[in-house]
């Protein structure tokens, strides 16, 4: 098929958008491929919309080889499955909630574990129909408090999402597996850079979790891997290396300490090494305790201590999944007014246990370890205040930050941290939502089975930024040839004629061999049509020229910036094998 581009409906712009902060993003709308219409919601114009449809193709080329099949479930939900399964609450202020004409409560469907259950409880009864994997393609809508970077966080988005449905634990881990190697093929062919780590179920629920996270400095998520031995994990769910418990017997007793005004860490320290203590004295060696308040959907505010070593600071995601589904606030002034033992910069454990306040430390807060801490007074301080004899936590929780050479939990190597963008996330989630809605076949010996389901994600329009953060140049987009709008770019630089009756005539042979062209028969400079084939970034650029009249055209490889001459009589076959090659 040949577009012309003097029809097609698009305007590439020469300026940033003002409001654009990533790469992915300015490129995008300075080439035409999709309008922010407000914040975190974005039109597909038609380019965009090729490399979205291409993208969408890919994924589900992959889907049915492992045999998954295709349905549609509405985006506009009842609120009751969601009621049951207590999400209507846990989703929070994210959930897009409305209210039809008879003040029926209705949502904007954010995923579908809830309908998918529910549409094949409806549908089978009987072992012999499982296994069973459905997958849509859909819009999603997600009320994102910070939507930035174009598509890559937006408050509607595509999505695909899959869902297995089998008879025992054995089934799920082969439906899994399946998905995994899918999306592995999926990335493959889309030519992009990425890990595979492991993950938090948050708000879905569920066992094993892995998260497929693309390369990227401006990514939102904190991965770690171990480079000797091949560990990976997002940074939420990384399990620190907890020290062996020290011997509590022979310990100094603890000491309060008049230490001025010292309600830092920094100034804490400072005292401590001019104390003569007998020991030099790092951060590391003090204990500090934030103080939050935490609720749990639908409850009733509550206080939680979380202390963690002194250099350490506290990192909101790891806080967050690991009190999920509950949320938190750290404590205000009017928090620190209603409990007076909670004196600021000086708070200790023992008022906190003192007062039954929830106190959970960090893994390396075990036994036997020796701290300075808050005495809960104003100005005081204690010095070995021992974990296990002086003070007994209510448990642990991984809150604190994770830091380059921090030991890998595997215990073969050390940390590093990198940054990523979440494409894909695949759970296994077993039985909580068959529970919830009771999905039970005819099991082979006639009595009911519960059926245990997975849950696969990948982001469609999310992988469209992506591949333009990943693949761009400073002259434009780079799209690889599996999902480029069009195979290729063919660019009319010539006034003459007989050169234009060439290059429309190249084009109709590639169009005759099966292949997308876009022809550039505008009335423009040659310069201006020069920037814009960079900027669109279609793989292969075709220049018919002023070499037109020597018989060549040039064909240029936007991936690798080489160009080379070729006959204009044998100018198409050589094309068409540029782009077979290509695919």
């Amino acid at each position: 098929m040949i577009t012309r581009l003097s029809q097609l409906f698009l305007r590439t712009l020469r300026d940033d958008p003002a409001d654009a902060e990533v790469d992915s993003h300015k490129l995008l709308v300075r080439a035409g491929y999709v309008r922010r219409i407000a914040p975190g919601v974005y039109s597909w114009l038609p380019l965009g919309l090729r490399v979205l449809r291409e993208i969408e193709r890919v994924v589900r080329e992959e889907m049915n080889a492992i045999g998954a099949q295709e349905i549609s479930l509405p985006a506009l939900l009842p609120r009751e499955p969601y009621e049951t399964t207590n999400r209507w609450t846990e989703y929070g202020p994210a959930l897009f909630r409305l209210q039809d004409r008879k003040g029926n409560d209705m949502l904007l469907g954010p995923t579908h574990e809830e309908l998918f259950a529910l549409t094949v409880k409806g549908e089978y009864n009987s072992y012999k129909d499982l296994p069973v994997t459905l997958y849509q393609i859909q819009t999603k809508y997600r009320d994102e408090e910070r939507p930035r970077a174009g598509i890559l966080r937006g408050r509607e988005f595509v999505m695909k999402d899959s869902y297995s449905f089998d008879l025992d634990e054995d089934g799920l881990k082969a439906s899994y597996h399946a998905h995994r190697e899918a999306y592995q093929r999926i990335f493959a062919r889309l030519g992009v850079k990425y890990v595979i780590v492991a993950a938090t179920s948050g708000a879905m629920g569920g066992s094993a979790s892995e998260e497929f996270l693309a390369e990227s400095a401006i990514g939102e998520d904190t991965y770690v891997r171990c480079i000797e031995s091949g560990y990976a994990a997002n940074v939420e769910a990384v399990t620190t290396a907890a020290p062996e418990s020290r011997p509590i017997e022979g310990q100094p007793p603890a000491v309060d300490y008049e230490t001025g005004d010292t309600p830092t860490i920094a100034t804490l320290v400072d005292w401590a090494n001019s104390a003569d203590l007998g020991r030099a004295i790092t951060g590391a060696d003090t204990l500090k305790n934030i103080l939050l308040k935490t609720r749990l959907p639908g409850g009733e505010w509550e206080l939680l201590a979380v202390g963690l070593p002194g250099d350490r600071a506290v990192d909101e995601k790891r806080l967050e999944a690991a009190l999920e589904p509950a949320e938190f606030e750290l404590l205000g002034d009017a928090d620190f007014e209603a409990n007076p033992f909670l004196v600021r910069g000086y708070i200790g454990p023992r008022a906190l246990l003192a007062n039954d306040v929830r106190y959970l430390v960090d893994p390396r807060v075990v036994n036997g370890t020796s701290w300075i801490t808050g005495a809960d007074v104003e100005g005081k301080h204690v010095v070995d205040l021992v974990a296990g004899r002086d003070f007994i936590p209510d448990g642990t929780i991984e809150a604190a930050e994770v830091r380059d050479g921090d030991p890998s939990p595997d215990g073969r190597g050390n940390l590093v941290t990198a940054r990523g963008i979440e494409i894909g996330h695949i759970f296994q989630l077993g039985s909580k939502y068959t529970d919830a809605f009771a999905v039970d076949v005819l099991g082979e010996n006639g009595k009911p089975v519960r059926l245990v389901q997975g849950s696969y994600g990948v982001g469609i329009s999310r992988m469209v930024a992506v591949v333009a953060e990943q693949m761009h140049d400073d002259k434009g987009l780079r799209w690889p040839a599996e999902i480029a709008p069009f195979d290729v770019h063919l660019v009319i630089a010539n006034k003459d004629e007989a050169a234009r009756e060439g290059a429309e005539a190249i084009a109709s042979a590639l169009d005759i061999q099966g292949l997308e062209v876009l022809l550039d028969d505008r009335k423009a400079s040659p310069g201006v049509k020069f920037k814009d084939s960079e900027l669109l970034g279609m793989p292969l650029v075709v220049v018919v020229g002023r070499g037109w009249a020597d018989g060549k055209v040039e064909l240029r490889d936007r991936f690798t910036g080489e160009s080379r001459e070729l006959d204009k009589d044998t100018a198409a076959a050589e094309i068409v094998k540029a782009v077979r090659t290509a695919v």
